[in-house]
C-alpha cells in the first residue's frame, strides 16, 4: 500500500526523472497508478508502464490536462522553457517540482507566473534508494509543499531543505559526487595495477571497501576526519600514503566543484 495519497506527474522520464518515479514505487512512497509519465522516448514510458503500472502519455500537454496533484519537470534546462510554453497556462495554482540545474525559482516562477515552484537537485543513487537531494522553496509555494517533496525525496535516501543561493553547490556535490567517486575508483584500480594487482580483482575489493566505508560511516555518524583517524596506526602505511595524496587531492575537488559551478551558470544562461 503507498505511504502517500496523491498523484504525481513527470514531464521526462531520462536517466534521472525515470530513476525518481521508479524509486518511488520502489519504496513504497507511491504505487504505479499514482504516477502519470510523458517523454519524447516513447520507449522509456512503455517500459515504466509495463514494469510498475504507470500511466504514460503521449504529450506533457495531455499530461497536465490529467491534473497530477504534482508535476515533477525533469527535463534538461536547455529545453525547459520551451516545454512549458505549452503547459504553462494549465499549470494555473499547480505545485512544480523542477529538477533542471542552473534554472533558478525567479526564472521558473517568471514562466509559470500562478505556479508553486519548489526546486530540487538530486544525484543518480536516488535509482537505489540511496540518493542525495537538496530542496529550495520558492515565493509561492507553503510549508506542506516543501514537507510533501521532502517526503518523497527521503523515500530515496536523504533530502535537505536548503536556501536557493546554496542550491547549485549541493547540486555540484552531490551531482557530481558519484562521478567523482566512481574516477576515484578507477585511479585507485590503476594504481593497484601498477602495483601488480590482477585489474577485476583491484576493482572488486575497491567497490566492496567504498560500499563498507559508506555504510560505516552513516551508521556511526563519525565524521570522516575520525574515520581515517581510526584506520590509520602512528607511523604507519596509511598515514604516509594519506601524507602523500591530501593536499593534491583536496585542490583537485575544489577545482572540479568550481568547474561544475561555472558551467551550471553557462547553461543557465547567468
Amino acid at each position: 500500500m503507498a505511504e502517500l495519497s496523491l498523484s504525481v506527474g513527470f514531464i521526462g522520464v531520462g536517466a534521472m526523472g525515470g530513476s525518481i518515479a521508479a524509486g518511488l514505487c520502489r519504496s513504497g512512497t507511491l504505487d504505479g497508478a499514482q504516477l502519470r509519465v510523458c517523454d519524447l522516448d516513447s520507449e522509456r514510458v512503455a517500459t515504466l508502464e509495463r514494469e510498475y503500472g504507470m500511466t504514460g502519455f503521449a504529450s506533457a500537454a495531455e499530461l497536465v490536462a490529467s491534473e497530477p496533484d504534482a508535476l515533477v519537470l525533469a527535463v534538461k534546462p536547455q529545453v525547459l522553457f520551451s516545454t512549458l510554453e505549452g503547459v504553462a497556462q494549465a499549470l494555473d495554482g499547480r505545485l512544480v517540482v523542477s529538477i533542471a540545474a542552473g534554472v533558478t525559482i525567479a526564472q521558473l516562477e517568471a514562466a509559470l507566473p500562478t505556479s508553486r515552484v519548489v526546486r530540487v537537485m538530486p544525484n543518480l543513487p536516488v535509482a537505489v534508494l540511496s540518493g542525495a537531494t537538496a530542496i529550495a522553496q520558492g515565493s509561492r509555494a507553503n510549508e506542506q509543499d516543501v514537507e510533501l517533496v521532502r517526503q518523497l525525496f527521503c523515500a530515496l535516501g536523504s533530502a535537505r531543505v536548503m536556501r536557493e543561493d546554496q542550491l547549485d553547490a549541493a547540486g555540484v556535490v552531490s551531482g557530481c559526487g558519484p562521478a567523482f567517486f566512481a574516477l576515484f575508483v578507477d585511479e585507485l584500480t590503476r594504481a593497484g595495477i601498477s602495483a601488480g594487482l590482477p585489474a577485476p580483482d583491484c576493482r572488486e575489493m575497491l567497490l566492496s571497501t567504498m560500499r563498507g566505508v559508506a555504510t560505516q560511516l552513516l551508521d556511526s555518524g563519525d565524521h570522516p576526519r575520525a574515520y581515517m583517524e581510526r584506520v590509520s596506526s602512528p607511523g604507519g602505511t596509511t598515514i604516509e600514503a594519506l601524507k602523500a595524496m591530501e593536499a593534491s587531492l583536496f585542490w583537485a575537488a575544489e577545482d572540479a566543484v568550481q568547474a561544475a559551478l561555472e558551467r551550471t551558470a553557462e547553461l543557465a544562461g547567468r
